[in-house]
């Protein structure tokens, strides 16, 4: 009786343990850290952290993960391991520059811990992204007009600059475009080249990478020219690598064009708007995100303050307009969907607001999930998994 008892015992604490086992795993692949990038010029102290929960759409604690000045915009490592925020400001040490900050990530708890700080090489940077090794990071500077690429070493810090280029030129329109104002930098999926967008210059210049020391050079074609005073703000490329979609700030549009990876090539298939026809206030546009399915496509405006969702047709992959839905705020910045694609993330900059919107797999369109959180001019979104 007793051998039977233990191997009873045995058997049911195995069990146990794999019960738990299988919950805590469960637990993990459905659970987020969501870092909130933010402007602290009214209320906020820097880089906000909340947990996401996949299954329930839910965020919850909120903490402040990292005081730092206006980290508009952020990037995480492949690794996930690192974190780097621009510093968006006019001047750096008494320079004409923004700054960039690396921070080491805590996957148990969220919190971040600051590795150091360099100028951005540019006053005003705006946007910042890492190659697909994670070892250079790369930043467009607005006010600057100009594009640097840092190289990160192994313990997440940056080093001096590895590249830096100026952008040259003007747009039609004289008060957004009186010069140049480089607003995103990404490298392809290869990552052969990297791609700006230029809002002042209404172009999408390309750039050869070279992975082996950071450099950059100009491509042939060095660039793609987009639509006169459209200005080009941010790019999402398609899941096939041969799509890329424009998010066009000036004229609330999105430009489609397909994407050579031989030689970098460009070339424009569609223009469509992000608005509907009968609108008539003033409008800007900020983010574009694919669904991470390629049939879909959505855009935020400023103004109208909606999400514009988009069916991508599988063949052409021209858009053709869902519908609009809105975003329960006002000015509605960078969005995110997060990596099970079955939720949409608005950061509303001025409201205060992070609304949470499901996703309809099947038709792309969005509802509201009744989950909302408060917290002082949120920019950016980016998920982490635990």
């Amino acid at each position: 009786m007793r051998t039977i008892g233990r191997r009873t015992f045995l058997l049911l604490a195995l069990q146990l343990f794999a019960f738990a086992f299988c919950t805590a795993k469960e637990k993990a692949s459905t659970s987020y850290f969501v870092y909130v990038g933010t402007y602290t010029t009214n209320g906020s102290k820097g880089i906000y952290s909340y947990r996401f929960d996949s299954r329930s759409g839910q965020l919850t604690e909120m903490r402040l993960a990292a005081e730092t000045e206006n980290p508009s915009f952020l990037a995480i490592d492949p690794s996930q391991r690192f974190l780097y925020a621009v510093n968006e400001v006019q001047k750096y040490k008494n320079e004409s520059s923004g700054g960039i900050s690396a921070f080491a990530i805590d996957r148990a708890t969220g919190k971040l811990s600051f590795l150091n700080e360099v100028a951005s090489g540019g006053a005003d940077p705006c946007y910042v992204a890492l190659d697909k090794t994670g070892k250079y990071v790369l930043v467009a500077n607005y006010t600057g007009g100009n594009v640097a690429v840092f190289p990160a070493r192994a313990d997440g810090a940056l080093s001096e600059r590895s590249a830096f280029v100026q952008h040259n030129g003007s747009g039609p329109n004289k008060e957004r475009q009186e010069g140049p104002h480089a607003h995103w930098i990404e490298t392809t999926r290869d990552n052969r080249f990297a791609i700006a967008s230029d809002l002042g210059l209404d172009e999408l210049v390309v750039y050869r990478f070279d992975a082996s020391d950071g450099t950059l050079t100009a491509n042939d074609p060095p660039f793609a020219k987009l639509e006169a005073g459209a200005g080009p703000r941010h790019v999402a490329f398609h899941p096939n690598g041969k799509l890329a979609y424009v998010i066009n700030e000036l004229q609330s549009t999105v430009s489609v064009l397909s994407y050579d990876s031989a030689d970098g090539k460009l070339s424009p298939l569609q223009t469509i708007s992000t608005l509907p026809k009968d609108f008539s206030g003033e409008n800007t546009t900020a983010e574009i995100e694919l669904h991470p399915n390629g049939k879909f496509l959505y855009a935020s405006n400023r103004g109208h303050d909606s999400i514009a969702v988009f069916a991508i047709d599988p063949q052409k992959g021209t858009l053709r307009l869902i519908d609009y839905f809105s975003t329960k705020g006002r000015t509605p910045r960078n969005f995110a969907i997060d990596p099970t694609g079955s939720w949409l993330l608005v950061a509303n900059q001025n409201t205060g607001n992070i609304v949470v919107f499901r996703i309809d797999g099947k038709t792309g369109r969005l509802s509201g999930s009744g989950q909302e959180v408060k917290v002082p001019s949120p920019v950016c979104l980016r998920f982490v998994r635990p």
